[in-house]
């Protein structure tokens, strides 16, 4: 199941989504791509466990993951991931604390992953890869705020167009209570939701 990337090889979506971020240079690029590690994962497998200490940054190129946690024994959904996106454990992968989060495909996937300490070796090594992880962990940051910002300005109805405008394979990949829990929101509203689309 779990296979390391051939030398030098590098995966040309998780190249291109790299570069769309910052750009390596001749030096660094390789010995980035080397660093990552490749899942090709079934169905509801754990990539990180509940207290685990979360050790990778990970690349979706194919596949649905689900970020999630434990309330008052429910289930919270924080975020979905899809194809060619980027998601971590943030606080417990650069605190190297145990994660209260979960994530955890929902399909059959294939995850690329970078271990923190080889990010962090390679970031204090080459200037370009320290501001990749820079830029990285802004956009995050900025996600963080908007996801907080829709939840408190923005209806039932707002968040959910949204989520189909920006995502609408959504939908069709990823079952409604876990949409219902991302958008804050009962399954009973989000079915009425879409009975009005």
């Amino acid at each position: 199941m779990f296979n390391f990337l051939k030398e030098f090889f590098q995966v040309e979506s998780l190249q291109k989504a790299i570069t769309a971020i910052s750009p390596l240079g001749v030096e660094s690029k390789p010995l980035f791509f080397k660093a990552w590690q490749h899942w090709t994962t079934p169905k509801d497998f754990f990539l990180l466990k509940e207290n685990a200490v979360s050790e990778y940054l990970y690349f979706l190129e194919k596949g649905v993951a689900r970020i999630y946690y434990y309330k008052n024994g429910k289930e919270i959904t924080e975020w979905i991931a899809l194809d060619g996106q980027f998601f971590l454990s943030i606080t417990s992968f650069f605190q190297h604390t145990p994660s209260y989060l979960i994530i955890q495909t929902i399909e059959p996937s294939e995850v690329y992953g970078i271990h923190h300490d080889d990010f962090m070796r390679l970031a204090n090594q080459h200037h370009e890869v320290e501001r990749l992880l820079r830029k990285m962990v802004t956009f995050s940051l900025i996600l963080s705020q908007q996801r907080m910002d829709s939840i408190q300005f923005e209806s039932a109805q707002q968040r959910y167009e949204r989520l189909i405008t920006q995502t609408p394979q959504i939908i069709q990949r990823v079952p409604l209570t876990y949409i219902a829990s991302f958008l804050g929101i009962t399954l009973e509203t989000l079915s009425r939701i879409r009975s009005h689309k």
